[in-house]
Order: C-alpha cells, then sequence, then structure tokens
C-alpha cells in the first residue's frame, strides 16, 4: 500500500489505479465475520454479548436448511433468502450494521408456507433485476411467484408442472421472459407481460438445472443439464439452438472470416462428463463458467466458444443433484485483466484466479455443527453444503447460505483485527482444554475410588 501511494505521489500512478490495488487488497484481505448470525426464529429471545460464543452459533436463518439467496444490486442493503421448509425471508443488512464485533440480524419480513405461498422448498430466489420491489421464487411444488417486495404477497403464480430448480431473469433486455431450468428436457419460458408460459426451447435429453441471460446480448440464453451439455439459444429464431460447448475444442468455431461469419452450429460435443448444474457469465458476456458433476469448472470463451482450458485442481466438489453458482467477484473491484471467482467447496469457499486457476485462499465456514438436522421430509442433513454465494453491491464482502440454516458473512479485515480474532480464539481454546482437564480429573477420582476396594468375583 506504500508503494502505491508513493507512485500517486509521484505522479506515476492515476487515481483510479491506486482505488483499483486498494479494492484489490481488501478483497485478498476477505475472512469470515463468526460474530454477525442470522435468527430467522418468530420468536427472539435476546443473547447478550457473553452468551455470544455459547448461543449465538446455534442461531439459524432458515432451521431446515437455505437454499438460495441473493443481494438487491441497486443499493445492496435487501437480502433475500429461500429455505429448505419452504419460507422466504427478507433482511435488512443496514439494520444490523454497528459498530460492535458481535451482531445478530433478524427478517424484517417473511412468506411463510401457506396455501396461497409455495408448499415445498424453495429452489432460487431472485430480485426482479431492474426494481428491488419485486422479486421472483422457484420452488419444488412446480410453481414460480412473482411477489411484492414491499408486502411480501403474491401477484403472481405459474405452475409449469415440473420441479424447477432455478430461473433466471435477463439485466438489460427489453422482453420480460424468465428462463425456468426444470425436470423437463426443455426449457421453458414464461412471459411476465402476457402470463405465458407454453413456449420451451428443445434440444436437451434430460433434466436441466441451470439456465443464465447473456449480460451483453439480451436474446442469447445458456442452459446446462444432466445430459453433460450446455447448450447456448437465440430465443429470435425459429431453430433456437445455437449449438453445444465442447469441452475437447480448444480451438473453438471461428468461421470463414475468423470471426464466426457463416459458421456451422456445433451439435454434438458435452461440456462435462458428468451434469452440468451451474452456468455463470463474465460481467462483459465474454466468458461463460459451467460447474458439473464431474467436479470441473470450465471457462468458455463466447466469442468462439472454445474451451479457454482453465484447470482448478482436484480440491472442488460437486455432487449434490442442485444448482451451484460459483460467484464471480466484479471486475471493477479487480487489477485489469485479472478476475477473482469464489467456489463454493463443502465447509469452505475457495478462492481463484479464474483464468489462470491459481487457487488464491481456502475460506474455511466457522462454526459448522456437526449435529445433524432434521427438516420437513425428517430426512437428517449431516453436511454442511454451501448452497448459494451472493456479493453485496457497492460493497467488499459476500454472504452464504449453508443447508444447516446460517447465513454467514465474510468481510476483509486488517491484520490488527486478525491478531485481536486469534487472541479470542486461544483463549476460547483455553477456557476448553481447562474444561477438559476438569472432567478428565473427575474421571480419574472416580476409577481411583473403584480400584481402592476389594472385588471379589463369585
Amino acid at each position: 500500500m506504500n508503494a502505491q501511494l508513493l507512485n500517486r505521489a509521484l505522479g506515476t500512478a492515476g487515481p483510479e489505479a491506486l482505488q483499483r490495488a486498494e479494492l484489490s487488497r481488501r478483497l485478498h484481505a476477505i475472512q469470515a465475520a463468526p460474530g454477525a448470525r442470522f435468527d430467522g426464529r418468530e420468536e427472539q429471545i435476546p443473547v447478550t454479548q457473553g452468551q455470544q460464543g455459547e448461543n449465538a452459533a446455534d442461531l439459524r436463518a432458515h432451521h431446515a436448511g437455505v437454499n438460495s439467496i441473493e443481494i438487491d444490486r441497486f443499493e445492496g442493503r435487501y437480502l433475500l433468502s429461500g429455505g429448505a421448509e419452504a419460507s422466504i425471508k427478507l433482511w435488512d443488512l443496514e439494520r444490523s450494521e454497528n459498530t460492535q464485533k458481535h451482531y445478530i440480524n433478524h427478517p424484517v419480513a417473511v412468506v411463510k408456507k401457506s396455501p396461497s405461498s409455495h408448499q415445498y422448498g424453495i429452489t432460487h430466489v431472485c430480485f426482479y433485476p431492474f426494481d428491488s420491489l419485486a422479486f421472483l421464487s422457484s420452488s419444488y411444488d412446480h410453481k414460480l411467484k412473482v411477489y411484492a417486495t414491499e408486502t411480501m404477497t403474491a401477484s403472481a403464480t405459474f405452475d409449469l408442472d415440473s420441479v424447477i430448480h432455478s430461473h433466471s431473469l435477463s439485466p438489460i433486455a427489453d422482453h420480460l421472459l424468465v428462463a425456468c431450468a426444470t425436470q423437463h428436457s426443455t426449457v421453458r419460458l414464461v412471459d411476465l407481460r402476457s402470463g405465458a408460459s407454453t413456449h420451451s426451447l428443445a434440444g436437451h435429453s434430460r433434466a436441466i438445472l441451470s439456465v443464465a441471460w447473456s449480460p451483453h446480448e439480451q436474446y442469447i440464453l445458456a442452459s446446462g443439464s444432466s445430459d453433460g451439455t450446455a447448450r447456448l439459444w437465440d430465443i429470435r429464431r425459429s431453430a433456437n439452438s445455437l449449438g453445444v460447448l465442447d469441452l475437447e475444442d480448444s480451438v473453438g468455431i471461428i468461421g470463414e472470416d475468423g470471426l464466426g461469419k457463416d459458421a456451422r452450429n456445433r451439435e454434438k460435443g458435452k461440456a462435462h462428463t458428468g451434469t452440468v448444474n451451474g452456468l455463470v457469465w463474465s460481467d462483459n458476456g465474454r466468458h461463460l463458467i459451467t460447474a458439473g458433476h464431474d467436479e470441473r469448472v470450465r471457462v468458455w470463451d463466447m466469442e468462439s466458444g472454445a474451451n479457454a482450458l482453465s484447470h482448478f485442481g482436484p480440491i472442488l466438489k460437486n455432487t449434490h443433484l442442485s444448482t451451484l453458482l460459483p460467484l464471480l467477484v466484479p471486475s471493477s473491484l479487480q487489477e485489469s485483466g485479472k478476475q477473482v471467482m469464489l467456489y463454493p467447496n463443502p465447509k469452505e469457499i475457495l478462492m481463484f484466479d479464474l483464468f489462470e486457476g491459481t487457487l488464491l485462499k481456502r475460506l474455511r465456514v466457522p462454526g459448522v455443527s456437526a449435529a445433524p438436522l432434521r427438516g420437513n421430509a425428517g430426512q437428517m442433513n449431516t453436511r454442511s453444503r454451501t448452497t448459494s454465494l451472493a456479493w453485496r453491491a457497492g460493497n467488499v464482502e459476500f454472504y452464504s447460505a449453508h443447508s444447516d440454516g446460517a447465513i454467514r458473512v465474510w468481510l476483509p479485515k486488517t491484520p490488527e483485527e486478525l491478531q485481536s480474532d486469534l487472541g479470542e480464539a486461544e483463549g476460547l481454546n483455553s477456557a476448553e482444554d481447562e474444561d477438559r482437564k476438569r472432567k478428565r480429573q473427575a474421571l480419574d477420582d472416580v476409577f481411583r475410588d473403584l480400584t481402592k476396594h476389594k472385588i471379589t468375583f463369585t
């Protein structure tokens, strides 16, 4: 940082370069903030400062697990969460911010399970891309719903007769088409303007788990299926499919002029050797990132459709039959030409350089409970999966949702704060060691008393 300030003072670096360097430094200083908790209980029981370590770790945003979260892209103030118990909760992130190191956030509004809301677990929630006063949700009950944020009431419901794994709205388009990834082998398009939900895109052979609109071309859509393919669509064309991505093609389709002119569609090839359950576009639309059950993440050059051959090593885990989306850090927070990806691994979040595949950091999820949790169907949830990630606009921080019901906060920390946290952790460990010694001493005393008495077996 001192070198950057010196370059700025000498005039060899502009203010934008200094800002990017500082934001990049803060990005790489991100750590878990275990003192920030989300409590979704209806009866709010006060937790005093002294009880933070004992009781706050057991707080849950959703008692059966959190399946999806999103933060509004305008103010970065409101967080939306969808739970496995069919509830949707709205959280005000500014309401809980204060100078205290520990704080508990409570929901400002809740949509409970009822005949007029979802009946089964929420699979995906997202704010309306042009106005945070509305949001959409999809569920295992086959329904896509549109809600008003102020009243938390459903203004429209679409029954697609199939489990909806995820949905997507274009952030730039004039149309109001919602693309839905369903258990069927076709991408379903729901028109919010007309209310029609009959149009579909056929091409996959098995269930679709992820869909994503291009942030640069309003009519281009990508979809990922359990048949191992990632397919591109142009919804304006009668033959909608533009082709598939092929993991064995590192050259791409360049056409007659090298820019794709008169290039033929590729209809054969797979993006992954297993189910494709994650699709994310880069901010500028030049790259598409796919995640699959072959435990690989691939980066694609979307100008040619070529595999960029980024390799992230063998530490990635991805086996659950649900949508899993890596999170791309906004390009405005990074140095030119760099892109950081956050990947939700079990019990940790991995930070990678997207293009080089270099592992930059491993962020351990704090306070993962080993105790099994019981969901609505009575099934035991023994693993704490990271189910969703969300970046907070205008800040260097992100949030993670977990199958143990917790929503966790990740913030940049200074070396002084890290040292303070280390001291607190050492204090807690010392207290645990003393308690362990006391219990061992009690057992030793009992054993000694027993061995003093003569025991006769007859």
